[in-house]
């Protein structure tokens, strides 16, 4: 196991690289049964560890991510800590799979527990008495199981009559093998890694605990550079580049994209005098074509090149049969739901053993039982996608319109759930076969498919199909492009409010802006900006990433109206923050609540709302905002005479900041609503707020909860609020008050200043304190609830 899992395969079957060497950890986020975030591991060896266990019942820790943010690499990572004993378990035995394997088996196939985890695993040496699966069947905690890629199972699990497989000696479907493994009715008691693409579901009662992979952040894509460019030089011409394109950072924020730019970089400098990455916003596209400019240039006649200057077409167009190929094979592939293909497919699509080591491909041999390498995979599955889109491109039998088959598949409403049905009721047979779990496959190539045809590779792509039927195809894709948000946002609800029309979109609504992007149009932009009618759009859970915002900000800043923006629960980072800037000057609501923020995004946000002073709603909650941040939003309540809602409660916010954001809010005489809740700032914050209460105009609504305000505090605030008769709900929830406060919340109790809603639980009072508010309650009319 530690020489297996001790390499990287960089290019096919050319190059590979010691994994110690190359690989970096990323954030791996913890999160709750209700995918809430609980924090960050520090390590990876601690992933199986007790930290952040939400279901004590369950065995199973699933790992989410998006395309290319090193789920697979971190199991090879697990591995390797594993066989050199540094990760914490006392596991002796481990045992691998990668989840498309289930699908690769005839269905017909019936086998064993044992046959799966020695047949298609490993074998044990000498094991003539069955020790070796003896003592697995015994301890089965002493076992270590990894399931890689659950979203690539093509089945669609509704098993309503297929008997539960309890017994390691009946032999079923390998599909069942694997649900019953993972639902603990085969050895109960193992531990279990199981990795699969954010939106993929299980059921929470399988699930022990889960973390989410939210890529390299600024110090991990240092360390990365650092490791990929042993020459200063290269170090600090790349750096340069990424500190000066907040969008190839958000891109390089994703390990597989970066590592693409990286080798690229490498490889193409190596190869001719000079190379720089593009000075223009880079797209997907052009990342994906590189690694292609790259691959094929490793063919025999490429190699003459070496030290000639660049020419990319020329390598494409010496490339085009190859390239013509392997476009097929991933076509097909797609097309029958299949990311394996095996020596007489490759055959039929026209490809030759010369071709095989550019790169495009890999072998797989766990699949084969005998252990020879039978059958084929692209290097991942964005570039089977992107290979896709090229041979819909290339195709000049077709028909025109057959380049929108994917996008039709994509607009129809699909879960993507993949059920556990199997954990909680028997079922007769495996349904009929779905080609995916989820569609993500086939927006990046509807993605590619819109790059490819974008004016800027026009150049490239006249080299390689001819021009009149290109123009044919660029044609139709701006027309469906230019009205697919339209339709999408048409066929959604929408809710009036007092600040106009509101829509919550679908993630369908992201890939559509992401395809624009990549056309890279701003005709396209500026119509698909007027479909946009609503005054307000909430993006929230739609699993919008730093490099999304690029396209985002792509379409909304040809808005001319103004616009509400809602972002809560996504992961747009500090990078996001930065791609937005030119169209914050449009946004009455920046909701960006749960976002990995840090102050670093409230320098945007101060610079770009106090400019242009139309922002109504801010919503910062749960983000990395310390006191430098509070001050810089304190500077936007102050500056931003339509500002009347600010949440920023349980960031990272002290009496410092609770002292700038107070006296910001006693200026603003149009704020009315302000959550702290979940801040540090104490009692010196609390006297600064009661200052801010004690004759506001305009405040009806403050959370100050969960911020370690004593007796000393809820005092102040006591006695400013006797003064104030336009607060109408107060929370003070999870505080540290006492019987000591409890007179002077009486008092203003008994005041009836018209304050309507009072909460106060989860603080110290006993009986004695809770008799002075109950007396007081007697002489107030206003008060609707007190809790």
């Amino acid at each position: 196991m530690s020489r297996d899992t001790s390499f990287i395969m960089s290019y096919g079957q050319r190059e590979e690289s010691r994994l110690e060497e190359l690989y970096t950890d990323t954030q791996i986020e913890l999160l709750n049964d209700c995918n809430e975030g609980q924090g960050f591991l520090e390590s990876l060896d601690q992933l199986l560890g007790d930290q952040a266990v939400f279901n004590s019942q369950g065995e199973t820790i699933c790992v989410m991510g998006d395309a290319g943010v090193g789920k697979s690499i971190l199991l090879q990572k697990l591995q390797n800590l594993w066989s050199k004993k540094e990760l914490q378990t006392d596991a002796i035995f481990f045992f691998k799979f990668r989840c498309r394997m289930f699908s690769v088996l005839k269905d017909t196939e019936q086998i064993s527990l044992r046959q799966l985890l020695f047949k298609y695993n490993c074998y044990p040496d000498l094991d003539p008495d069955n020790e070796v699966f003896d003592y697995i069947l015994r301890f089965p905690e002493k076992i270590i199981f990894t399931f890689d890629g659950y979203d690539e199972i093509q089945e669609d699990l509704e098993l309503m009559d297929v008997p539960e497989v309890v017994s390691p000696e009946d032999k079923a479907h390998p599909l069942q093998l694997l649900i019953s493994l993972l639902c603990g009715k085969l050895l109960k008691g193992s531990q279990k890694v199981l990795t699969a693409r954010t939106g993929i579901e299980i059921q929470k009662k399988v699930i022990r605990k889960k973390v989410v992979l939210r890529g390299f952040s600024p110090a991990h894509l240092k360390t990365y550079l650092d490791l990929h460019f042993k020459e200063q030089e290269h170090r600090e011409l790349v750096s340069a580049q990424l500190d000066a394109s907040p969008h190839l950072s958000g891109l390089c924020s994703t390990p597989l994209f970066c590592w693409i730019v990286f080798k690229s970089f490498r490889h193409l400098h190596s190869m001719h005098d000079s190379f720089d990455l593009p000075e223009a916003c880079i797209t997907l596209t052009d990342i994906f074509l590189l690694l292609s400019e790259v691959f094929l240039s490793h063919s025999p006649a490429r190699a003459l090149l070496k030290k000639r200057a660049r020419c990319t077409s020329e390598t494409f167009k010496g490339g085009l049969r190859s390239l013509t190929a392997f476009a097929k094979l991933a076509l097909q592939g797609m097309e029958r739901g299949s990311l394996i293909c095996s020596q007489e497919e490759i055959t039929e699509c026209g490809l030759t053993e010369e071709d095989l080591p550019l790169g495009f491909l890999k072998t797989v041999r766990e699949y084969d039982a005998c252990g020879s390498p039978a059958t084929f995979e692209f290097l991942h599955g964005t570039l089977q996608s992107f290979l896709a889109a090229f041979a819909l491109v290339l195709d000049e039998q077709a028909a025109v319109s057959s380049i929108l088959k994917f996008f039709a598949e994509c607009s129809r409403r699909r879960h993507s759930c993949l059920p556990f049905d199997l954990c909680i009721r028997n079922s007769s047979k495996l349904s009929e076969k779905e080609p995916f779990t989820s569609n993500e496959h086939l927006q990046f190539t509807n993605l590619f498919l819109s790059g490819l045809l974008s004016k800027a590779h026009t150049g490239l792509m006249e080299h390689l199909v001819s021009p009149g039927l290109l123009k044919k195809k660029q044609t139709l894709l701006k027309s469906y492009l230019s009205t697919s948000v339209k339709f999408h946002l048409d066929g959604l609800p929408h809710y009036e409010s007092d600040k106009g029309n509101k829509v919550h979109v679908l993630p369908n609504f992201l890939w559509i802006l992401k395809c624009v992007f990549e056309t890279g149009s701003k005709d396209i932009a500026r119509m698909t900006a007027k479909g946009i009618t609503a005054d307000s759009i909430k993006l929230g859970y739609c699993n919008v990433f730093s490099g999304d915002c690029t396209a985002l900000n792509f379409v909304l800043q040809h808005r001319k109206k103004l616009l509400g923006l809602d972002m809560d629960n996504n992961n747009i980072s500090d990078y996001g923050v930065k791609q937005l800037k030119p169209s914050f000057c449009k946004m009455t609501v920046v909701r960006l609540c749960v976002n990995h923020l840090s102050d670093s995004s409230m320098e945007v946000l101060a610079e770009e709302l106090c400019k242009h002073k139309v922002v109504t709603v801010l919503g910062l909650y749960s983000n990395h905002i310390t006191d430098v941040g509070a001050k810089l939003v304190a500077q936007i309540i102050e500056e931003c005479p339509k500002l009347e809602v600010v949440k920023i409660g349980k960031n990272k916010i002290s009496a410092v900041g609770g002292k700038f954001l107070a006296s910001a809010i006693q200026k603003s005489t149009s704020i009315f609503d302000v959550g702290m809740w979940g801040n540090t700032i104490g009692d010196e914050g609390a006297e600064a707020f009661a200052e801010a209460l004690r004759h506001h105009p305009r405040l009806t609504n403050l959370s100050l909860s969960a911020n370690g305000i004593t007796s000393k505090g809820g005092k102040c605030l006591a006695a400013a609020l006797k003064e104030n008769s336009v607060l109408r709900i107060f929370w003070l929830v999870q505080n540290e008050l006492t019987d000591d406060a409890a007179p002077h919340l009486a008092e203003l109790v008994q005041a009836n200043t018209g304050l309507s809603h009072l909460w106060l639980i989860s603080n110290q009072f006993t009986v004695e304190g809770i008799k002075h508010l109950a007396v007081a309650l007697t002489h107030n009319t206003a008060l609707k609830e007190i809790w």
